[in-house]
């Protein structure tokens, strides 16, 4: 104890180094006792009343009785040499230690094979195995538990252990050394590394393992992905070792002992920057197949991710990178790991809007550590890192309304677009330039965290960015469509009440008309032309009201717009902006979809309107009946369309250009094709372009077919459509260009987001709907209204969409998340039932027969068009 006191004296490191020696000393005397038979210590193992506990509860009461400075028992002589209660996480530390507690004792005086592992402070394949066999043969495994929770439980050792073999020239091992050694000492510590008996005085015996030193410059010449440690050496003890129980749980008290320690060396030490391989520890530690076993999800992976994630930004992107190189088997393990972390969590306690699950240290560590595998899903996926559309010539104006908004402390936030995640731009990747990843993006997504995260507290922890709260919007992958949806909302609704407060503090202080809302009034009959002008108005003047809440008058109809007359307003303006007659897009029979016409006489006003028609759409929490290929959301979020992508929005050229690049003849004698291809205009007369400068003389060979195909589809998805598509997308960005929409959602989510689902489950829909004046899901007419709604065919279901709610879609998350409301509306009549769709609600007399019910109703349906005041 008195030697400790002076090593606790010596220094803040020798201080904490002596700390965990004694947590260890009496970890060992729990489970293994001294080895008096008669100890009188009832913290002892050896004491005849002891009561025997799991190795997780003795790592807890370890921690315990050296809070309380509880007794400690001297090593009976019946324990061979120094007893396996006296581990050491540094060489330096064992040396130390070793010549307070043993006295006269020396490393000769030390038994064979049992005591030869005390001063091994690294471990290479090779040393396992050669430990597992003399432990074979003696059926003792303990002196294998020893070197492994002594080796595992302690960084400095893990950074050395099972570093790859490499072979040094004379010259590089001079320059590896730290100080100036010669070389006869450097190769004498190198041949010396993987002895398990050194006679070394205490001040060498550091460097006797492949030190820090050693790796630091060794990492030098390592490249961004490539790391000293030998991982198919380390899946291979993994794979031999935890089959046996007591080994196994041994790794499990190893990380209880090491995370807290690791976490304190990142967040105070900044380690990695002083030695790069201090990474090692936790690719080592990752491997462990069994990190999702429940054992390991109360103390060890928590505490463990915790210290992942105070992992500094290279750091992460290095691992990133590494893990981008695994097996999607290997990607999908180390997913599992850290969701069954949060599910494990997540199930196991309340939270509510009083106990956040933002605040659980557990489950935030977690979902960054999973962050990081993400990103490595993308980076391993099919990249697609070309292609990226130019930014527009002009940028979208401000609003006049600025610097007032600055006056009152007011200034907008990410005015130049959405916030990019500090990973993403290390890596130099975004989610967008994935094609496929190596595991679907769907396997991130945590349903039970979904189901209890408040989304209204969520979201305000993103916008304030502050350190000490933690929002979930910050790894939009582990969240669902409907929680981001919501996530958007708020985002929306806190816009329009921010545009609606500052239109209020202008009318006060400029005198100026008071106009919190985006009015429209339209005639139905001319639709376009009149939502045209004022768009194209308030788009000049202040882009800032097109975020303002949307507010449609039809002229000569009464209906108050509390929503679904906005949803109406869409739904006319996208009808007549996709008439094939009007010729603004082509259309596929085959696919259904839409394209841009290269040929259209619309000026560019009306792809800006349609653009802006999309983006207010979102904002309004609408959905639209809107028919494109994925291409175009792609196109939306940044990125060029490509081959592949016609497959998609031109299906028939796509086989064509397919066959002719696995066509396994003479390309230029059999097909004669050159670079130069036909379209037709919008009267059917040809129209030829060269892909390159003199195309129609550049014959297509079977060594510039692919050249060929790439062009071909640049001109059909880029540059015949370009001047269309930039009005289009600068038309969407007027109103989406501050929004997180970029940040929290894929472009086939945006797809959902603007159209809805097709999927129609209306047995969903049935259990969502609520019931008002005197009715209720029991009543007899409800029944039958079921009954008769379940009979309709596919058409007559979405008509019956479309009268109650005013689209045809169900929403993000299906027609379960719809809320409709059936409400009395007399007793039996000829009257038709009718539909407030602003608030999804039918007004369903209570006919007499349900015959008369499906009568009415399929008339209703059918019929419906135009507001008017009830």
């Amino acid at each position: 104890t008195r030697c400790l006191l002076k090593i606790t004296s010596s220094g803040k490191h020798l201080k904490r180094a002596a700390a965990k020696h004694l947590i260890e000393r009496y970890y060992h005397q729990l489970t293994e006792g001294c080895g008096n038979e008669a100890c009188t210590n009832e913290a002892c193992g050896s004491s005849p009343g002891f009561q025997r506990m799991d190795n997780n509860a003795a790592a807890i009461k370890a921690l315990e009785l050296y809070k309380n400075n509880a007794k400690l028992c001297d090593p009976h002589p019946s324990k061979k040499g120094a007893s396996s209660a006296f581990p050491e996480n540094s060489a330096k530390g064992a040396h130390n230690f070793s010549a307070c507690s043993n006295g006269k004792m020396n490393h000769k005086d030390l038994q064979p094979t049992r005591e030869d592992f005390r001063d091994l402070n690294y471990l290479t394949e090779e040393k396992v195995y050669e430990i597992l066999s003399l432990c074979s043969e003696t059926e003792d495994y303990s002196p294998l538990i020893r070197v492994i929770g002594r080796v595992f439980s302690s960084a400095e050792s893990l950074v050395q252990s099972f570093h790859k073999a490499k072979q040094h020239t004379k010259e590089e091992l001079k320059s590896l050394q730290a100080k100036d050694e010669d070389k006869d000492e450097d190769e004498k510590e190198t041949a010396s590394g993987s002895s398990t008996a050194m006679e070394v005085e205490p001040e060498a015996s550091a460097s006797s393992a492949d030190g820090p030193s050693h790796g630091e410059n060794n990492v030098q010449k390592l490249g961004p992905v490539e790391v000293s440690v030998d991982i198919e050496a380390v899946r291979r003890v993994y794979d031999r070792l935890l089959s046996n129980e007591k080994i196994e749980a041994a790794f499990l008290n190893a990380l209880v002992y090491l995370s807290p320690n690791v976490e304190c060396d990142l967040t105070y030490h900044n380690v990695y920057a002083a030695d790069p391989n201090y990474l090692n520890v936790f690719i080592i530690v990752m491997e462990n197949s069994n990190l999702h076993s429940p054992e390991y999800l109360e103390i060890a992976l928590p505490q463990f991710c915790k210290a992942m994630s105070k992992l500094p930004l290279p750091a992460l992107a290095k691992l990133a990178r590494l893990w981008s190189q695994y097996s999607a088997d290997q990607i999908r393990r180390l997913v599992e790991t850290f969701q069954q972390l949060i599910t494990y969590t997540v199930i196991s306690n309340e939270f509510s809007s009083d106990n956040l699950v933002n605040e659980d240290d557990g489950v935030v560590a977690a979902t960054k550590c999973l962050k990081i595998v993400y990103y490595a899903n993308v980076l391993g996926g099919d990249l697609d890192m070309g292609h990226n559309e130019e930014e527009d010539d002009e940028p979208i104006p401000e609003s006049s309304e600025l610097t007032l908004q600055e006056l009152l402390g007011e200034e907008r936030r990410n005015k130049k677009g959405p916030r990019v995640d500090p990973l993403e731009t290390e890596l130099g990747i975004r989610t967008s330039d994935c094609r496929k990843p190596l595991i679907p993006f769907e396997e991130f997504v945590n349903e039970p965290l979904n189901d209890v995260l408040e989304m209204d507290k969520d979201y305000t922890f993103f916008k304030v960015e502050t350190e000490s709260k933690f929002s979930f919007m910050t790894c939009p992958f582990i969240l669902n469509a409907v929680t981001k949806n919501l996530g958007l909302y708020y985002d929306n609704r806190i816009r329009m009440y921010s545009e609606r407060r500052i239109t209020a503090l202008y009318s006060l202080v400029q005198g100026q008309q008071l106009n919190p809302y985006l009015r429209l009034k339209v005639r139905r009959d001319h639709i376009i032309d009149d939502a045209l002008v004022r768009l194209e108005m308030i788009a000049m003047e202040n882009p800032a009201d097109l975020k303002k809440q949307l507010y449609v008058e039809f002229e000569g109809e009464q209906g108050v717009d509390e929503g679904g007359v906005s949803k109406e307003f869409f739904q006319l303006v996208v009808e007549e902006i996709f008439n094939r007659d009007i010729g603004m897009f082509t259309y596929d029979e085959s696919t259904k979809l839409f394209w841009f016409n290269p040929s259209s006489f619309e000026n560019e006003g009306q792809f800006t309107l349609i653009g802006i028609v999309l983006g207010l759409a979102i904002y309004n929490n609408c959905i639209l009946d809107v028919h494109f290929p994925m291409v175009v959301y792609r196109k939306l979020m940044g990125k060029k369309g490509t081959f592949r992508d016609l497959a998609d929005s031109h299906p028939v050229l796509y086989q064509s250009l397919k066959d002719l690049l696995e066509y396994e003849g003479n390309v230029e004698e059999d097909m004669m094709i050159t670079f130069q291809i036909s379209q037709t205009d919008l009267f059917g007369n040809p129209l030829m372009y060269d892909l390159k400068e003199g195309g129609d003389k550049i014959p297509v060979t079977n060594e510039n077919r692919k050249d060929f195909v790439a062009l071909y589809a640049e001109y059909m998805l880029n540059k015949s459509v370009e001047k269309q598509f930039k009005a289009f997308r600068r038309g969407f960005h007027m109103v989406t260009n501050e929004s997180p929409l970029k940040y929290l959602f894929r472009p086939e989510e945006i797809e959902l987001l603007i159209c809805g689902s097709r999927n129609l489950d209306f047995q969903a829909l049935e259990e969502s709907t609520e019931y008002d004046g005197g009715y209720n899901k029991d009543s007899c007419i409800i029944k039958d209204f079921w009954e008769t709604v379940h009979s309709f065919g596919q058409e007559q279901k979405r008509l019956f969409l479309q009268f109650t709610t005013g689209t045809d879609r169900a929403p993000v998350g299906g027609l379960g998340k719809l809320k409709m409301i059936i409400a009395k509306n007399g007793p039996d009549s000829d009257r038709l039932p009718t539909s407030h769709t602003c608030f999804n609600v039918l007004l369903l007399p209570e006919y007499s027969t349900k015959e008369k019910l499906r009568e009415r109703l399929l008339k209703a349906i059918t019929y419906a068009k135009g507001f008017g005041m009830l």
